[in-house]
């Protein structure tokens, strides 16, 4: 077994279906995890375990295994049989729904200039007349009664 391996998956001719585990995995850790697995410890042999009922679809509980402790971050040897990694296909892209396209447009519309709003002058349009200079008196207003207007 390479010694980056923390377990090893394999067919056994007495035992059919056996996992084993290397020092670098604790060994309540390790038959925690492979108990959880659905394997038992083999007697009169350390460290090995074999697979309850290998009839009932053994193979494809193995596999199963070798992926969850994959999925755990353990490193895992196992026969090319029981192993998905070299035959498994690469991951197909998921179906467009549309909605990081639209999610897309929508992002460029919040960052471009609206037409809507235009902005100000920044200089003064000489055509403009300029405002006149406030007068230095009071101007009066008389204001007259009409009389045909209503009373308040």
């Amino acid at each position: 077994m390479d010694p980056g391996n923390q377990f090893a998956f394999g067919t056994h001719p007495q035992h059919g279906f056996v996992a084993a585990f290397t020092s670098s995995v604790p060994a309540h850790l390790a038959d925690w995890f492979l108990t959880r697995e659905r394997f038992e410890p083999v007697p009169d042999t350390p460290g090995l375990f074999r697979l309850t009922e290998p009839e009932h679809d053994g193979a494809r509980r193995t596999r199963q295994a070798v992926q969850d402790l994959r999925r755990l971050g353990f490193a895992v040897q196992a026969d090319f049989a029981l192993d998905l990694a070299p035959t498994a296909r690469p991951p197909r892209p998921a179906p467009a729904n549309g909605l990081m396209q639209r999610r897309s447009r929508i992002a460029q519309a919040a960052a471009g200039r609206s037409s809507q709003r235009r902005l100000a002058p920044t200089a003064v349009v000489p055509s403009a007349r300029p405002i006149p200079p406030k007068p230095a008196y009071a101007p009066t207003v008389h204001l007259t009664a009409s009389a045909t207007g209503r009373s308040r």
